[in-house]
């Protein structure tokens, strides 16, 4: 019983711990459906809290933490992923509207939408997110349009992907 709680106690510090340890591997994880019965394209993009927090601190204001004012955050984020991950739905670039974001185990988790989409022929994503701090950065898209779902991992030398589906 002894021994038990104390590899408890040595998992908590140890998780506890990592979350301040620097990580040597830098990746995004979005997640890219279309819901055709919305109309909708529904995304959810997940970046490491301290390479976001970051970037964002790099480019708009050096006092920025995660636990500050909401508002700033929110505007900053939107403004970032708004420069940085971009959609081109049948050849018309699609703004992206920013639902919100929450933080979960050392992840930022932004919700996003593209709104009125009947229907998808060509989808063109560019996701160039903390390329400008990273040079190693990978970001991953998965991909679920039209019952296809496809996966790409979008590099600083190549930040595109595209789907046909004609």
């Amino acid at each position: 019983m002894k021994l038990l709680k104390t590899i408890i106690v040595l998992l908590v510090v140890l998780a506890a711990s990592s979350h301040t340890l620097e990580h040597k591997y830098y990746i995004s994880n979005t997640q890219i459906e279309y819901v055709e019965e919305k109309a909708s394209v529904q995304i959810i993009s997940r970046i490491f809290i301290d390479d976001f927090e970051n970037v964002l601190k790099e480019r708009y204001d050096e006092d920025l933490t995660f636990d500050g004012e909401d508002d700033l955050i929110d505007l900053y984020i939107k403004r970032y992923l708004g420069e940085k991950l971009r959609i081109n739905i049948n050849g018309e670039s699609k703004q992206l509207l920013f639902i919100g974001r929450e933080v979960e185990m050392g992840i930022v988790k932004c919700y996003l939408e593209i709104e009125n989409v009947a229907s998808i022929d060509t989808f063109e994503v560019v996701n160039q997110t903390l390329f400008d701090l990273f040079s190693e950065q990978q970001n991953i898209i998965k991909l679920d349009i039209n019952s296809k779902k496809k996966s790409f991992v979008l590099t600083k030398q190549n930040d595109k992907a595209v789907l046909n589906f004609n």
